[in-house]
């Protein structure tokens, strides 16, 4: 019997144990970052020492709160006890709410962790009825100025936050900064916040310039503007009334957001574009001057490419300019003098260049173009700079020249100093024999001509071992090359997503390996040699364009922001072009 006592009591104990149940419950585990979430704890007991998790990336709004519930149904009694919290998002992500405790009868009881996703605003948030009514009166919208800009083509976008004449906020803060995916952008900076009078919907209201920033798209298609968020604390009316019947009012904090806007993107027109076009587009005015025009041999001068105007003037490359064969160039030192408004960007930017005439004489640097598209008048124009005449007078007199044209020159002639070894002198020694020569047979030459293969095994055994050597040392700097190149294409792949980076590892990487493989020096790494000497070698045109083209884009991502998904086709077109020369080599 008190055996039969002792299990009754422990399975009764047992059972009560077992029935404790404590949960964590979210109403949402997807929310926009302009929306509340309610979370609660609820435990089926009557515990002690509560402790809620940390709620890392959220801003805690409301709670905790605690409410208990206790009914008998059929003489069976529940209980429970719950403890409620609301939040609102801090910024997007994944994030997750970690386990409370609570403590049931000297037992600890933990509740399961909640992954929650946070994403950008929605154009609906979920909110109370108060709330909403708070928000009566009160729009956050996006102007653009144009909705179907050309690629490469200047707009803005500005975020206004209208209010009516009944509406009293207190302050405001921003949730979340929109993502300008597909667009170079740039804010413009307000100094300060003013408040305007304007219309919305028909009816007077108050509006303020929040933000302004300048787009200049870099894909065609549709591109979407994500929305600007924010909290604004909102005075709200309640019943109650102060001592003088005044109703009274509290503060509630509403989100909002604008809603998503799409700019659909034209390409730019294929009919009339000219040759030389590098993708500038806007209104612009093109030079060339030199500092100078009279000076001596070995002496320098600058020689300067200037564009102005107003455009997407970092965004593209100033045409290269054509100089005679007797001028040393130096790579050219670009500066840019550029200011950003809402109107897009201004001013001027330029190549300076760095030449040392070598020999005594006038020289005529040819003229060169610069085209771009203009939005106004939806064409192309080209502006082509007046010739420069440079007079070098002191120093050693130049070769021979003669004018010829190179599909590269575009028809215009280059002076290219003709060889020093055209003509060679008359020799004035001869080497006459006599009529009466000894027979061949065991003459000197043939004595020598016998003994000949023997005396030249030494050196053929030495040649041998010269020339395995050499074509060591040539497999062995190729094998270096394409460990290098490997190398530098390993540092580029992991620096996908930072564009600089990315294309700086990636121009080493090609600059490092042509070298090797073409046995040329840095001053020699120029596009026309390149070219050639790949052609020279047996690759074929293809190749050697897709490995320029490649080059370009290295060049023009210094001045364009590029998306990951274009940092990715230019890391493997890279490792293939690299690969079918290898090939055709």
């Amino acid at each position: 019997m008190k055996q039969l006592t002792f299990l009754l009591v422990f399975l009764l104990g047992w059972s009560s144990v077992a029935q404790v149940s404590f949960t964590a419950e979210a109403s949402r585990s997807k929310l926009g970052i302009n929306e509340r979430l309610k979370v609660e704890f609820i435990v089926n007991a009557n515990g002690d020492n509560f402790m809620p998790p940390s709620f890392d990336g959220f801003t805690k709004i409301g709670g905790p709160s605690q409410k208990i519930s206790q009914s008998w149904v059929n003489g069976k009694s529940t209980f429970q006890k719950t403890f409620t919290y609301f939040f609102q998002p801090e910024r997007r992500g994944e994030f997750t709410i970690g386990q409370a405790e609570i403590t049931v009868d000297g037992q600890v009881y933990k509740t399961s962790p909640i992954q929650i996703e946070v994403t950008a605003a929605v154009d609906t948030p979920n909110q109370s009825r108060a709330v909403a009514e708070a928000g009566d009166g009160i729009h956050l919208i996006a102007e653009v100025s144009k909705s179907q800009p050309y690629l490469n083509e200047g707009i803005y976008v500005v975020y206004k936050l209208f209010l009516s004449p009944t509406v009293n906020i207190r302050n405001w803060r921003p949730l979340d900064d929109p993502k300008f995916e597909g667009f170079w952008s740039q804010n413009i900076d307000i100094e300060q916040l003013e408040l305007k009078e304007g219309e919305f919907g028909g009816q007077p209201y108050r509006y303020v310039e929040l933000r302004k920033t300048v787009l200049y798209p870099q894909k065609t298609g549709d591109l979407k503007i994500e929305p600007l968020s924010l909290a604004v604390s909102v005075e709200v009316p309640t019943d109650r009334r102060d001592f003088f019947g005044r109703r009274m009012y509290d503060v509630a904090e509403k989100n909002f957001s604008a809603n998503t806007r799409t700019i659909d993107v034209q390409p730019l027109p294929e009919e009339g574009k000219p040759a030389g076009f590098s993708g500038a587009v806007g209104e612009f005015d093109f030079e060339l001057k030199a500092n100078k025009k009279e000076l001596d041999a070995q002496t320098s001068l600058e020689l300067t490419s200037e564009v102005s105007g107003k455009g997407n003037l970092k965004l593209f490359n100033l045409p290269k300019i054509q100089t005679p064969s007797s001028f040393e160039v130096y790579d050219p030192e670009r500066n840019e003098n550029v200011r950003t408004t809402s109107l897009g960007m201004r001013g001027d930017i330029s190549e300076k260049y760095t030449i040392i005439p070598e020999f005594k004489g006038e020289y005529v640097i040819q003229p060169t173009s610069f085209s771009y598209f203009n939005p106004r008048t939806n064409s192309y124009e080209t502006i082509q700079s007046s010739p420069i005449t440079i007079q070098v007078n002191a120093g050693p007199e130049r070769p021979e020249e003669t004018a010829n044209v190179t599909p590269s020159d575009s028809g215009n002639p280059q002076n290219i100093i003709s060889s020093k070894n055209n003509f060679n002198y008359i020799k004035l020694k001869t080497n006459l024999k006599a009529e009466d020569q000894t027979q061949f047979f065991q003459s000197p030459l043939y004595w020598t001509l016998f003994f000949l293969p023997f005396l030249s095994i030494p050196f053929m055994l030495i040649f041998g071992k010269v020339k395995n050597r050499d074509i060591d040392q040539n497999q062995l700097q190729l094998k270096r090359a394409n460990k290098l190149a490997k190398k530098y294409l390993s540092e580029a792949k992991k620096t996908i997503g930072d564009s600089k980076a990315f294309y700086e590892s990636l121009e080493r990487a090609l600059h490092n390996y042509i070298k090797a493989r073409l046995k040329i020096q840095t001053l020699d790494m120029q596009k026309e040699k390149i070219q050639s000497l790949l052609l020279q070698k047996g690759v074929s045109q293809e190749t050697s364009k897709n490995f320029l083209k490649i080059l370009e884009s290295c060049e023009l991502a210094r001045y364009t922001p590029t998306v990951t998904e274009d940092m990715q086709n230019d890391y493997k077109e890279s490792a293939k072009v690299i690969s079918e020369i290898d090939k055709e080599v």
